[in-house]
């Protein structure tokens, strides 16, 4: 069962990765189309088609063997034009096939280049290092494993683990809880929730004993408090818990006055319980790196990520942020200038950048009095 839910999960993986048209090389595979008879690389610019009608191969050879012709726009039928691009995509696909997780030397031997620039062409393209992406990989599959009812020592073993010591380790990590309690949907788990005014309306803070791991804006308690049940259905919800206490002035503070540097710029900020894939995670990151007053595309930031064809991956993404401000997907906008979509609602987004526009000018009407002084 673990190994057709594995299965499972990487066709909808590539299914995501052709609607995102994220470029061949990302994953090595192929898409045919049964309507038509014609197999693409992801990224072809052809029209998307629906999903019962398409079958994944790992190789175009097979996909020809399988009875379908090369698309003439993409031609998935010739080698990729990006020596280096294509090594990265070996490399990641061993790490996620292989089990005995390869090590950088020998990766760096099969791609021709030394393991010092073999890992820093890697780190550029994905967005993390050969050893961060082969944990992340092994990370996913026991999520994905779990979430399918099998067992722990199952799940364990399934992704990809030689034994439970680090399967536990990273569990505590990637899952932000043991892998038993994730499996029985958070049971065991207590989660600390407080509520106050701001200047949005209602927000709700939730933490662990790891960390800050929710804040939601809303109009409603209740309404907040079922969305984060709905998150955790089987933890203890603690309400006015001592470590939401603790955050909640800090969360306040920051919708208020997100000039003054937000989450990591405050002095000995609460640390952050999140809890994502490993794509998820690094869209997160890279978007606590945005100032203040500023704003990047959703483009911008898939390129800054190291996937520049996944704007709607990068899109569905900050839409999952579970820490709303706090790691500051309002700042990310459509390309023509327009806002996009906010979890939280687009009034609330437009009322975030335009105080922190407003600091923003402030301050340069400051600085520029004090020149003028």
């Amino acid at each position: 069962m673990a190994a057709a839910a594995s299965q499972d999960a990487r066709a909808e993986a590539r299914w995501q990765a052709v609607q995102a048209r994220r470029p061949a090389a990302d994953d090595g595979f192929v898409y045919a189309v049964a309507t038509t008879g014609i197999f693409c690389r992801p990224g072809c610019a052809s029209r998307r088609p629906r999903r019962e009608h398409v079958r994944f191969f790992d190789t175009a050879e097979a996909a020809v063997a399988a009875g379908f012709r090369p698309c003439r726009r993409c031609r998935p039928d010739h080698g990729a034009a990006d020596p280096q691009a294509e090594a990265v995509a070996r490399a990641r696909r061993r790490l996620e096939a292989d089990p005995d997780e390869p090590c950088l030397a020998d990766l760096a031997a099969e791609a021709g280049l030394s393991p010092g620039h073999f890992r820093r062409v890697f780190q550029a393209r994905v967005g993390l290092s050969p050893k961060q992406y082969a944990k992340a990989v092994r990370a996913d599959r026991l999520r994905a494993a779990l979430e399918t009812g099998a067992t722990v020592t199952d799940a364990i073993f399934d992704a990809g683990y030689g034994g439970t010591a680090r399967a536990h380790a990273d569990a505590a990590a990637g899952l932000g809880m043991t892998a038993s309690a994730y499996r029985k949907g958070g049971a065991g788990e207590v989660i600390d929730h407080a509520q106050a005014d701001c200047r949005l309306g209602r927000v709700l803070v939730a933490a662990t004993p790891r960390g800050l791991c929710a804040v939601a804006f809303g109009d409603d308690d209740g309404a907040l408090v079922a969305d984060l049940r709905a998150r955790f259905p089987r933890a203890t919800l603690q309400a006015g818990g001592p470590a939401a206490r603790a955050v909640l002035p800090t969360v306040v503070r920051l919708v208020a006055a997100p000039e003054e540097g937000g989450w990591d710029g405050a002095p000995d900020p609460p640390p952050l319980d999140l809890r994502g894939t490993a794509f998820q995670m690094r869209v997160w990151a890279e978007l606590r790196r945005i100032p203040p007053g500023q704003t990047r595309t959703y483009a911008e930031l898939a390129a800054a990520v190291g996937q520049p064809s996944a704007t709607r991956a990068v899109a569905n993404a900050c839409g999952s942020n579970p820490v709303a401000a706090v790691v500051p997907c309002h700042r990310v906008v459509r390309s023509d200038g327009g806002l996009g979509g906010y979890r939280w609602g687009l009034a609330r987004k437009r009322a975030l950048l335009d105080g922190e526009a407003e600091a923003d000018r402030d301050d340069e009407d400051w600085e520029a009095g004090a020149d003028r002084g």
